[in-house]
């Protein structure tokens, strides 16, 4: 299987972070997303012109969470994604959560304090700064309180809610997110940077 994908992305992170658990090889092809020619050429597989995207044969997969899901699916026995219906449902309550409210809120700071000043768009908008900051506060306090008395976001294992949520605190220092003082989300951000398919999947 071939995966496209950047160093830069926390939802490419994800998925090499899923393979590396379940012993997946996947022949990495790196893309620039700061060329114009290489974006043309992800756009002709997958029209959304994104990473990261799977190609297994003649089946092309997009979308992060769903790459995971599929490559649980072709693991037996494997224990990220399990059977059963309500904790299935509990692990897609936290990728859906993931995606649309704590890594959509952080890409706003990340654009603001990374991205914005590497491709020549100026210095980050303080009133948008402030307003994303306040949300993530918000959504940091959900994290912080549903791990107050766990270690893992559902069940007592690492699962995919666990590695759907974390991926976007790669940027916790670049992109300056307000969440240092949330002692239980740090703790399990830490437990998770201390597993080799974190160190093994991209920066610290």
């Amino acid at each position: 299987m071939r995966l496209y994908h950047s160093h830069l992305s926390s939802n490419g992170r994800r998925v090499l972070m899923v393979a590396e658990q379940l012993g997946l090889p996947l022949d990495i092809v790196n893309v620039d997303l700061g060329s114009d020619s290489e974006r043309a050429r992800l756009r002709e597989i997958d029209a959304n012109g994104k990473v990261p995207v799977l190609e297994d044969g003649d089946f092309l997969l997009s979308e992060s969470c769903a790459i995971m899901q599929y490559l649980c699916d072709l693991t037996p026995g494997q224990q990220l994604y399990p059977q059963d219906a309500r904790v299935r449902a509990d692990v897609n309550r936290w990728l859906f959560w993931g995606s649309q409210h704590f890594a959509e809120t952080i890409s706003i700071l990340s654009f603001e304090h990374i991205w914005k000043a590497m491709i020549g768009m100026g210095e980050a908008d303080p009133a948008t700064v402030a307003r994303a900051e306040g949300e993530l506060r918000q959504l940091g306090a959900v994290l912080d309180g549903h791990l107050a008395q766990r270690d893992w976001l559902v069940g007592d294992a690492l699962s995919l809610a666990d590695i759907g949520v974390v991926t976007p605190l790669m940027y916790l220092e670049r992109a300056k997110l307000p969440l240092g003082d949330f002692a239980n989300l740090m703790r399990w951000f830490d437990r998770l940077r201390q597993l080799d398919l974190w160190k093994n999947s991209g920066p610290a």
